[in-house]
């Protein structure tokens, strides 16, 4: 009797053993669950289009005020600007013909009592295409030989001309219209009847016509002393493909290769020389640790979601996450020029070490989700504090990201391309129209400038910031 309830206490002992088992591996399972729950763009790297308006406004802790939409009282209107007289095509005198006080009404003189006000008026006029018939005439020889007349030099084999290449450049590629769309954009408003085929042939003279512009851009970007670099999803006929970004003051260059790989990447930088900021991807490990700089908008959000845990890793996530936010603070104030940054650089002496003895604590905390973080962050210790001491780098690498939202909006519409060709014109365009609306420049006026050259065999005008003429 004794045996057998000693043998029936050691398997409920067993089994008790097992399901305590089993409940910490659920337990662990229902925290990872909740926290992928409440992941939004503040705490993980989604984007700010993943998460529902509501919640959005919920999370702010905006909350209704009861003002009526638009501007309150006391707000600084804005209001159109007036063109400058050479832009102007013609004025028209406009005089009072009565007096308009009440129990006058007599006639006016033509005369003017100060500065009249202007009210401007800006009209688009009818647009008739510009079309040349190249008439190629046959001759026959005295010998019997029918020679036919070959299109003169710099004339283009198809319909388009130079601008009317750049303008289906620009409408299918900078603003990300389908070619069905373009075509008929360019039948109701320009008059023009073109194929979906012709468009597609206009989209290929284009791409081609920059191609050494946009490589000296690509040589140019990798050689500046500070760039920023980041990633997005794309695709090609359904398939994953990557779309990098290379972002500098006066240019950004695009690139898209097969995958998020470490060999994709470094394909895309012609020297690796400068800062780069960037996030913790291993995918940078070719580039040296001192020479880095890891986003703090990055570690911000994942310190967001550590703070949203509870226990100790809730309170490191608290802790790192008011340390982070009071760098950014002074960070923001030296950018704005109201504090120095030797100022800086002294509170930063106080903050690094704290930070970093925080980072260190959650390492030990064995904590599945916050002790790995905490290790590959302080892994990356070298390239966090880059901005401290070295003038002209920024602590996030919110300027890549930018760079990147046409093109994930292009990839939400028109899901990707559908060929190496369709990817080369998608990112030669955008290198195109980024690194010249930096520079305050026609993206217009330089495709046409572009194609035409083609046409003529002469060099491309140069994206280049020092050499904006051709």
């Amino acid at each position: 009797m004794q045996d057998e309830r000693d043998r029936r206490i050691a398997e409920l002992t067993e089994e008790v053993a097992a399901l305590r088992s089993i409940v910490a591996e659920l337990r662990v399972q229902v925290e990872e669950l909740k926290a992928n729950l409440t992941q939004n763009s503040s705490n993980s790297s989604r984007p700010p289009s993943s998460d529902a308006p509501v919640d959005r406004d919920a999370r702010r802790g905006k909350q209704p005020t009861g003002r009526s939409r638009g501007g309150q009282p006391g707000h600084k209107g804005s209001k159109r600007t007036l063109l400058p007289a050479e832009k102007v095509n013609r004025t028209q005198d406009c005089y009072p013909k009565h007096c308009r006080r009440r129990g006058c009404g007599r006639l006016l003189p033509r005369r003017s009592n100060g500065e009249p006000l202007h009210h401007q008026v800006v009209e688009v006029p009818a647009i008739k295409p510009d079309v040349t018939d190249y008439l190629l005439h046959a001759v026959t020889c005295d010998c019997g030989k029918v020679t036919r007349a070959s299109v003169p030099t710099g004339v283009p084999r198809g319909m388009c001309g130079p601008r009317l290449m750049a303008l289906i450049g620009m409408l299918t590629g900078v603003y990300k219209l389908s070619r069905r769309e373009a075509g008929r954009l360019l039948g109701d408003f320009l008059g023009v009847d073109i194929a979906l085929g012709t468009l597609s042939e206009a989209e290929g003279d284009v791409s081609e016509s920059v191609v050494v512009p946009v490589e000296e851009a690509r040589v140019y970007a990798s050689e500046q002393s500070s760039k920023n670099v980041d990633a997005t999803g794309w695709r090609q006929s359904g398939e994953a493909r990557t779309l990098w970004t290379i972002a500098t003051p006066f240019v950004t260059v695009f690139g898209i290769v097969t995958d998020a790989s470490r060999a994709g990447l470094r394909g895309l930088f012609a020297s690796v020389r400068g800062i780069l900021i960037t996030d913790r991807g291993t995918q940078f490990g070719f580039w040296a640790m001192e020479q880095r700089q890891i986003c703090w908008a990055h570690l911000i959000r994942k310190f967001a979601s550590f703070a949203e845990r509870s226990g100790p890793a809730g309170q490191l996530g608290v802790q790192l996450l008011f340390w982070s936010q009071a760098m950014m603070h002074y960070w923001h104030m030296v950018r704005d020029g109201t504090m120095s940054r030797r100022r800086f650089r002294t509170l930063m002496i106080s903050i690094q070490p704290i930070v970093e003895d925080l980072l260190d604590r959650g390492l030990r905390l064995d904590v599945r989700g916050v002790s790995g973080s905490c290790k590959d962050i302080l892994g990356h210790k070298l390239a966090l504090w880059t901005f401290v001491d070295q003038e002209g780098i920024e602590p996030t690498n919110n300027h890549a990201e930018r760079e990147l939202r046409g093109f994930v909006l292009w990839r939400k519409k028109c899901f990707g391309s559908q060929s190496d060709r369709g990817n080369r014109f998608a990112a030669r365009i955008m290198t195109v129209a980024h690194s010249l609306r930096k520079q305050r420049r026609h993206v217009l006026e330089y495709l046409t400038d572009a194609c035409r050259a083609a046409l003529d065999g002469r060099p491309a005008p140069s994206l280049l910031p020092a050499m904006s003429t051709p």
